[in-house]
């Protein structure tokens, strides 16, 4: 659908007509609005706005009888239990949807793999699932269940992990190459990875010199 013409975003008066004729000639059953600020001008940290917006995603989704789904952004930083809560700007649309899924990426180090949660409102939503990209197909495969919280909470490595580290580098090696050696082998964060370098020099596991970290004599 083009949004482009004026009078074809949802925020603008003819708007909803404009996407609900669409609908009705496709016969629709399940729309999508991908993403949603491709279908409205307003501001979407103003609350007033955006429950206006609201609104008129309701009415599509009852005068069509589609199921509705919206594509949405959301803030720089959330927390782990953040779902719905976690859209970018005002919390109005929180508070209209049924089901919210979150794409999020689990660990800096998994590249290829994203954690899908889950919320709804009226029942309890299952586990997070682990989700695994295919770099030939471009289509995601399911990957197992996600970590639990408490498994999912920063692990502690060892300086016995940062020197095996190194050692399998070649005992000598510049930070950021020892840095994701610890990452891949301990399945750990960048945050971990560093915090357990900074420990094993603490310790004098390791020694730095000349831009290099080697093992100590």
């Amino acid at each position: 659908m083009d949004t482009r013409a004026i009078g074809h975003l949802l925020s603008a008066p003819q708007g909803l007509s404009h996407f609900l004729n669409a609908a009705r000639q496709a016969a629709a059953e399940v729309i999508v609005l991908d993403p949603l600020y491709s279908t409205h001008d307003q501001d979407e940290n103003d609350t007033r706005s955006m429950a206006a917006l609201c609104q008129s995603l309701l009415r599509l989704r009852d005068a069509s009888k589609a199921a509705l789904i919206v594509v949405h952004h959301v803030r720089k930083s959330i927390g782990r239990d953040e779902i719905g809560s976690a859209f970018r700007g005002s919390s109005a649309l929180h508070a209209v949807g049924d089901s919210y899924l979150l794409l999020t990426r689990p660990s800096a180090h998994l590249q290829a793999t994203v954690e899908l949660r889950f919320q709804f409102r009226y029942a309890a939503p299952p586990e997070p699932r682990l989700l695994q990209l295919d770099p030939q197909t471009l289509c995601f495969s399911a990957a197992g269940l996600a970590p639990s919280k408490a498994a999912a909470t920063r692990k502690k490595v060892e300086p016995e992990q940062v020197t095996k580290a190194l050692t399998d580098l070649g005992q000598q090696a510049r930070y950021n190459q020892l840095r994701q050696q610890v990452m891949d082998e301990a399945e750990c964060s960048k945050r971990t990875a560093q915090l357990a370098i900074a420990e094993a020099c603490r310790q004098g596991s390791i020694v730095q010199a000349g831009g290099q970290y080697r093992l100590a004599l």
